[in-house]
């Protein structure tokens, strides 16, 4: 992966928002590391990346200045907070087994200059600087190696956010479905909205006639199927997201935010089983009354012509109760 770096004008509130968009992309294996000088906001972007990881705001997350590791264990994954400012030489930071961290979770780096030939090339450099008499911070992110084309997806994420007045909102990891897709929850005052992170996935090997499952079982390519259903389903009266705001070549989407009673959780919490699936089945018949349409308007002088469901599409969908059910 190509190297690629981005320079954002924040302040301190932006820096935490950064910060907690960062996080929530962070995976096993992953090294941040925070370069700037004394004062410049590297804990601070630590602290609330570790905050967003905890999912608490209040969080006690103290500075590692003197104990030079702070270990958490996060709901999704271990991070360590490491500040090197006191290692004189690289065979200090060797017995602060960052190796065993990084094989279960993220570290991030204060001052890793002092251990530069330990960083690794496959990593995120955060350099925060001064500006505007402090008011503001100048943020550098470079991307390297497997990191390189991440930060370019989630600076399109924050190019969306800020585009369409969402720059200030919360947000939040959720919990997605079993898809590539990614969902963020967004609050901003009392304000809700989703962030659907859905990028076009490339075709899978050919598995059958030459063609991948995806083109099989008419797998939606990108998010303008989305965005035309859901238009459909609304205008026959049914509940379906609303769009807030889209960037369709990018496959980001922000939408409304229907909260969390699913049919499962409802019916953990006592709800009527009969009267949660004939509400589904209503819904169904509403659907099955009108016409089906050939397309779907997008909404933006586009329009998504519906795949037929064909028995190519049938069989490989049936298919998949022998090989992943029954077992």
């Amino acid at each position: 992966m190509t190297d690629t770096t981005h320079t954002l004008s924040l302040d301190e509130a932006g820096l935490i928002r950064l910060a907690s968009l960062i996080a929530l992309d962070l995976r096993p294996g992953d090294l941040v590391a925070l370069r700037g000088d004394l004062g410049a906001g590297k804990t601070t972007f630590a602290r609330a990346a570790i905050r967003t990881l905890l999912e608490d705001d209040e969080a006690e997350v103290p500075s590692p200045t003197f104990s030079l590791v702070q270990s958490y264990d996060t709901v999704r994954l271990a991070v360590a907070h490491c500040d090197l400012y006191r290692i004189e030489d690289e065979s200090g930071v060797c017995e602060l087994g960052l190796e065993e961290v990084l094989a279960r979770g993220a570290v991030l780096i204060e001052w890793p200059e002092r251990a530069q030939s330990l960083l690794g090339d496959d990593r995120l450099d955060v350099e925060i600087t001064e500006a505007d008499g402090g008011a503001r911070r100048t943020v550098a992110l470079a991307g390297h190696g497997a990191f390189g084309s991440r930060i370019v997806r989630l600076m399109q994420i924050h190019g969306l956010l800020e585009a369409k007045g969402w720059g200030e909102a919360r947000i939040r990891a959720l919990a997605g479905d079993a898809s590539s897709r990614r969902y963020f929850r967004l609050a901003k005052g009392n304000e809700r909205a989703l962030l659907m992170d859905a990028p076009r996935q490339p075709d899978g090997p050919p598995i059958r006639d030459g063609l991948p499952y995806s083109r099989i079982a008419h797998l939606a390519e990108d998010v303008r199927p989305f965005v035309a259903m859901a238009r459909h389903l609304r205008g026959l009266g049914l509940s379906a997201p609303g769009i807030i705001a889209s960037d369709l070549d990018a496959g980001l989407l922000l939408i409304e935010d229907l909260g969390d009673r699913v049919f499962g959780m409802a019916v953990a919490a006592g709800g009527s089983q009969i009267e949660l699936w004939r509400l589904g089945v209503d819904a169904l018949l509403a659907v099955h009354r009108v016409p089906a349409p050939d397309r779907l308007d997008i909404g933006n002088g586009e329009q998504h012509l519906v795949p037929v469901f064909d028995h190519r599409a049938m069989q490989i969908e049936v298919e998949l109760l022998p090989d992943w059910y029954v077992p």
